[in-house]
């Protein structure tokens, strides 16, 4: 179903000058000397280190890649890791406009703070992102060769490749996955349907011994009681699904919640959203995804650690059984819920999921990922996910992760004060407050009533999942919290 194809990964400890590509890749600190490679070559002088500035292409000199590329990293003290991932990405941008399949990348000497490992694996994790292509639909001129894609990257130490090979493996199965989630994220949803996605996780679970599967479909989730899945699904004829995946690599240790909104489509239901790119409402299964291609480079990296992940998906539909502003609904947990606003419907869906999580599967601490306010576009832009979370210890581990894994978030507080917005005038609760403060931090509270108290971080990545722009990016998909997930499992 979903099927990309696999980068392949060459470490030599030899210098760029050895390796016979079609593009070489030199990346220069202010200061550095250019290499022999181009040294004598017409128009080095044009050369810059300085970060960001114009990367140039020249003819190498004899032996070693037919061109070298070569960019500039800036002052060796403000180097960091993204600015080795968008020198990936630079990298293999420049590969595909010179219709190459493959470029070797020479790791300098000088990485400033950052572990020479670090930097090899940004690289190649920016270079893998940046070479996603979703072409698929388009039909293919019978006249015209298809443009080769990026499918080798070498990179070459002198210094040796022991912790190189361990930091880079990482980064492609991360980077992998996260183009995988990329594809959920940009079919449509006449393709990706809850259907699909329990599809998908069964294919994850055959292809790992270590991983197991479990999908709840329409009759099953009316006997458990799952209210809040049931009504958001209640107008559309494609059925919800609960999807479980559980990842036994930890043996005794403590199991780890991972739940992701998975909304195929969201048209808003009868409280209908504009139309104006509404096509983009594909989107708002990235939770979903993202926990789904996680859960499967956790189990392709083989880690010491427990996992489980549920993904509730559903399509929120308008229609004449659809769930109307002014129901009200029970939740697995049993507290009540006014749905005033049924295009607040991924809370109600995230509430059962979390729930279920911990009774149903276990889990001692729980993350969920969502694309589920539009006010944390307007907090935090596209760059910054929202953090909340009710637990001090577990927030800081989890924002150590997303920033490990190459992401950002930005803890945002809960208070009682949030709290009193989530309370309903005749149930429990309300889906949507009459006033319209802390939309963010309002959700989190709401989703905050069916944790059980255990400790729980919710991440908001409705601006950070899709159009960041990005450079290893640009428009559309981006797999936010693929590499997250990752990073918070291995440190673990």
């Amino acid at each position: 179903m979903v099927e990309r194809q696999a980068m392949e990964l060459d470490l030599l400890s030899s210098s760029l000058s050895e390796t016979e590509t079609p593009l070489g890749v030199v990346t220069l600190v202010e200061g550095d000397d250019l290499p022999a490679l181009v040294a004598d070559a017409h128009g080095a002088a044009d050369v810059k280190a300085e970060r960001k500035k114009q990367a140039l292409v020249f003819p190498a000199a004899d032996g070693g890649p037919e061109r070298v590329l070569t960019l500039g990293l800036g002052k060796s003290e403000k180097l960091d890791e993204e600015t080795f991932r968008v020198a990936g990405s630079t990298a293999a941008k420049r590969a595909a406009a010179l219709s190459v399949d493959s470029l070797a990348w020479e790791l300098p000497s000088n990485t400033g703070e950052v572990a020479p490992e670090l930097a090899a694996a940004a690289f190649v994790e920016g270079a893998i992102l940046a070479a996603y292509k979703f072409d698929r639909f388009k039909s293919a001129d019978p006249d015209s060769p298809k443009p080769p894609v990026l499918g080798r990257i070498v990179v070459t130490s002198a210094g040796g490749t022991g912790p190189v090979a361990d930091a880079t493996r990482v980064a492609v199965v991360a980077a992998e996955a996260t183009n995988r989630a990329r594809d959920l994220q940009n079919l449509p949803a006449n393709i990706v349907n809850p259907a699909y996605l329990a599809g998908r996780a069964e294919e994850i679970a055959a292809a790992h011994d270590k991983v197991t599967v479990k999908i709840l479909g329409p009759d099953e989730i009316t006997d458990r009681k799952l209210g809040g899945i049931l009504a958001v699904s209640k107008g559309s004829a494609n059925e919800p699904r609960l999807i479980t995946l559980e990842y036994n690599g930890g043996g005794d240790g403590p199991k780890i919640g991972f739940v992701g909104k998975a909304v195929t489509f969201d048209t808003g239901g009868i409280s209908l959203k504009p139309s104006a790119k509404m096509e983009e409402m594909k989107f708002d299964m990235s939770g979903g995804a993202a926990v789904l291609e996680a859960v499967a480079a956790i189990a392709e990296l083989d880690l010491p650690v427990n996992i489980v992940a549920v993904v509730p998906s559903v399509e929120n539909m308008p229609g004449g059984s659809a769930t109307r502003p002014g129901d009200i609904i029970t939740q697995y947990n049993g507290k009540t819920v006014e749905v005033n606003n049924t295009d607040a419907e991924g809370r109600l869906i995230l509430a059962d999921a979390l729930t279920w999580a911990v009774r149903d599967m276990g889990a001692e601490k729980l993350v969920d990922l969502a694309t589920l306010t539009g006010a944390v576009v307007i907090a935090l832009g596209s760059t910054y996910a929202a953090l909340i979370s009710n637990d001090d210890d577990w927030a800081a581990k989890v924002d150590a992760a997303v920033t490990a894994g190459g992401e950002l978030a930005w803890r945002l507080p809960l208070h009682p004060d949030f709290k009193e917005l989530t309370k309903g005038r005749v149930a429990d609760l309300t889906n949507a407050a009459a006033k319209r403060k802390a939309g963010t931090i309002y959700a989190g509270s709401f989703l905050e009533e069916f944790t059980d108290d255990v400790p729980w971080a919710h991440i908001d990545i409705a601006g950070t999942a899709w159009d960041t722009d990005r450079e290893y990016f640009g428009s559309g998909a981006t797999g936010f919290g693929v590499r997250s997930l990752i990073a918070l499992a291995r440190s673990l």
